[in-house]
């Protein structure tokens, strides 16, 4: 038994390495095959056919015809082969016109063995086939198996297009009668409400006009709530306080009358001589900023602001010189009486001594000035209730002159108490 099982145990060895050989020597010649039909590809099919003529002879029965040694020598070099006297290569020469084969001496033995085993195949499926393998037999089939797997790929997606169709559309119809119900739900239950609510408030309004007093009462609040309401609004008509205009100069009182602390009648000069406070001219500004520029604050360059008030005065600040178009600044006015109130600001600045935040607010901390005090009658009448007047001026002096001539009975005139002042009749 044991030499049975150690004959059958050498059997079985020699046929593996058996059937190993011949896969070997099978899959070598496949390899020579393969490697001759890309070297033929490149190389031959410009001029041969395995099957039919073409600028060359057909090569099919080309091993019959000829042997591989001399195969391999006229595919090398076909003119030193027809140079040396070869009868077989004069007659090819002749017979195809003294065409001149390219020679292939880049090519290898082994090379042009593995082009004519792949010749010799081409050959033998042409035999089967029937057709040129070399030049589209083979590939005719591929490409029939091609378009077979083609189509049969089509059909299957356009299965499975249909399939999903129908699923889709299964869930679709699913999810909208999901929906509809519960839309249905909802609405059913906004109207439940709706009638609920509605039901309560028709009560509540049939219990509140039953109610006489109730109604009364409500009336009563509206009224008054009006009122009260009217009265605001009426009181407040012409009332700006906290109006805040952009100006066309970005002027910073905070920096002029807080900082530097410059006075406010320095540019406002006829706050303490005339009725109005006057707007500053452009070269009051001039007196400072012919000199002061901001450079320091705008990397060397004059401030924009600035720029403004020179552009204003057509001033050049490199000559230092004045053009000739100059335009005015257009100043936006923020505090403004009713043109039936008269105001003298020399009256309250110099007569009376009044500061100037009495009625501008802090004005020195003021970046953009803004209308501080309502100017309504009510509040002018409460400072003048609450103001002590302060007799130790030139003004009051000379009403107590006239009142002295009065108790003489001397001669008065309405000139001697001021009534030559272009105030008294023109605002």
């Amino acid at each position: 038994m044991r030499n049975i099982s150690s004959v059958l145990g050498r059997l079985a060895k020699t046929v593996s390495v058996g059937m190993m050989l011949f896969f070997a020597v099978t899959m070598a010649h496949a390899q020579d095959v393969k490697e001759g039909e890309t070297l033929f590809k490149s190389k031959c099919t410009t001029c041969h056919s395995v099957t039919r003529n073409m600028v060359g002879p057909a090569l099919a029965g080309m091993s019959e015809r000829h042997s591989e040694e001399w195969l391999i020598s006229w595919i090398h070099n076909s003119q030193a082969l027809i140079a040396s006297g070869d009868e077989t290569a004069v007659q090819l020469f002749n017979d195809w016109n003294k065409l001149v084969m390219t020679s292939f001496t880049d090519l290898s033995d082994d090379q042009i063995r593995s082009i004519i085993a792949y010749v010799e195949a081409e050959e033998a499926k042409a035999a089967e086939g029937g057709g040129d393998a070399g030049a589209g037999g083979a590939g005719a089939a591929q490409s029939d198996d091609a378009n077979t797997l083609m189509i049969l790929g089509l059909v299957a997606i356009v299965v499975l297009a249909v399939v999903v169709i129908v699923v889709l559309n299964r869930v679709i119809r699913t999810l909208e009668k999901v929906i509809a119900n519960n839309q249905a739900a909802i609405d059913a239950a906004q109207a439940e409400n709706e009638e609920f609510e509605e039901n309560r408030f028709g009560k509540f309004a049939r219990a509140f006009v039953r109610n006489k007093k109730l109604v009364g009462f409500a009336v009563l609040m509206l009224v008054a709530f009006l009122g009260v309401w009217g009265w605001n609004t009426m009181w407040n008509v012409g009332v700006h306080t906290g109006y805040q205009p952009v100006q066309p100069i970005k002027f910073s009182h905070q920096i002029h009358a807080g900082v530097n602390q410059i006075e406010c009648q320095y540019c406002h000069g006829g706050a303490y001589k005339s009725k109005n406070a006057s707007i500053p001219s452009a070269n009051v500004c001039m007196n400072c900023h012919n000199t002061v520029t901001a450079a320091d604050h705008y990397d060397g360059e004059t401030s924009p602001e600035i720029a403004k008030i020179y552009r204003a005065l057509d001033y050049d600040p490199a000559t230092r010189e004045y053009g000739d178009n100059p335009k005015p600044i257009e100043w936006v006015r923020i505090h403004n009486l009713p043109d039936f109130a008269y105001f003298n600001h020399s009256q309250h600045v110099s007569v009376a001594g009044v500061e100037c935040q009495t009625c501008h607010g802090p004005i020195e901390t003021m970046e953009e000035v803004y209308q501080y005090s309502p100017l309504t009658m009510k509040w002018c009448v409460d400072c003048h209730k609450t103001t002590e007047v302060d007799a130790n001026n030139e003004y009051y002096d000379q009403l107590i002159e006239a009142h002295e001539k009065l108790k003489k009975g001397e001669k008065m005139t309405a000139a001697m108490i001021g009534g030559l002042e272009c105030g008294k009749c023109h605002y």
